[in-house]
């Protein structure tokens, strides 16, 4: 995970400023007893339904990717991965899926595959099918803004185990 000094993060209530102020009573509809706070419906969706949000690519270049990793050398390991990959390719064929690597490749120091995102929509349904659809593997989730070694850092999320990533690639890459 990069410093998270090394960057500047704009305030999130940037472009909500001077609004009245939200209601802090409860709502009713909260799970196992405990009330939420009720948030006022506007009648309007957040416009991250329809698109990725700025600075994440919206086009044919994919807005996420996924790489699924794996122990090349353990044996049920490699076997899950390269089933679970045929799976996500049966499953989702809307998506882009890279072949099954079986060393490590880049900065990633694993075997592992790739899948990539192209919609809100499609984040959404194929995240919440990994997170309970990929076993025993690790998964790194980022954006694609343009800045490679940002969105595989600060900007990553990760499921299972974070694995290192061999950052000394991506400092090639930006070197004058």
């Amino acid at each position: 995970m990069a410093d998270p000094f090394l960057y500047e993060y704009p305030s999130p209530l940037e472009g909500y400023k001077d609004l009245d102020p939200l209601p802090n009573e409860k709502d009713q509809a909260g799970r196992g007893g405990k009330a939420a706070i009720f948030n006022p419906p506007t009648g309007v969706l957040s416009k991250a339904y329809d698109g990725f949000i700025h600075p994440i690519v919206n086009d044919n270049k994919n807005g996420f990717d996924v790489h699924i990793y794996f122990y090349q050398e353990n044996e049920e390991q490699a076997t899950f991965a390269k089933e679970l990959w045929e799976r996500i390719r049966r499953e989702f064929p809307e998506l882009r899926i890279y072949s099954v690597h079986e060393k490590p490749i880049g900065p990633h120091v694993t075997g592992m595959f790739e899948v990539n995102i192209f919609t809100p929509a499609q984040f959404g349904a194929f995240i919440s099918w990994l997170v309970i659809n990929r076993g025993p593997l690790s998964a790194l989730v980022h954006p694609n803004t343009g800045d490679p070694l940002r969105d595989h850092t600060q900007r990553a999320t990760w499921m299972g185990r974070e694995l290192p990533l061999d950052l000394g690639k991506f400092k090639k890459m930006v070197k004058p």
